[in-house]
């Protein structure tokens, strides 16, 4: 993975924050992370101490992300990986995401 960087030099190569779910909050994984330089955004456990630097905002937009992989995943032809050219499985992509917002905007019946 390469992250472009401003300017000269080489690229990053490790992302700033790496968001995860509760099944992620171990004191392993933090320790593991923050070694890297690499900020968790993974809320605590019921059975943990609150982490005051949690950025709740960062975790909703990774929501945001899932919801959205998992709409693609509806498509049955995504979720196999049918197109196994990059080129073909980025247009079934997109396509995939025309018709999810046609679905949006189309009235619906169900009340």
């Amino acid at each position: 993975m390469r992250i472009k960087r401003p300017g000269r030099g080489r690229p990053r190569r490790r992302p700033r924050r790496l968001a995860g779910d509760k099944g992620y909050s171990y004191r392993r994984i933090r320790r593991y992370l923050g070694r890297r330089g690499i900020r968790a955004v993974i809320p605590t456990r019921k059975d943990q101490r609150r982490n005051p630097k949690f950025d709740a905002e960062a975790y909703r937009r990774r929501n945001i992300v899932e919801r959205c992989i998992l709409w693609l995943k509806e498509d049955r032809r995504l979720a196999t990986r049918f197109e196994k050219l990059a080129v073909n499985f980025l247009a079934m992509v997109k396509l995939a995401m025309i018709r999810r917002c046609f679905r949006l905007l189309e009235p619906s019946d169900r009340t």
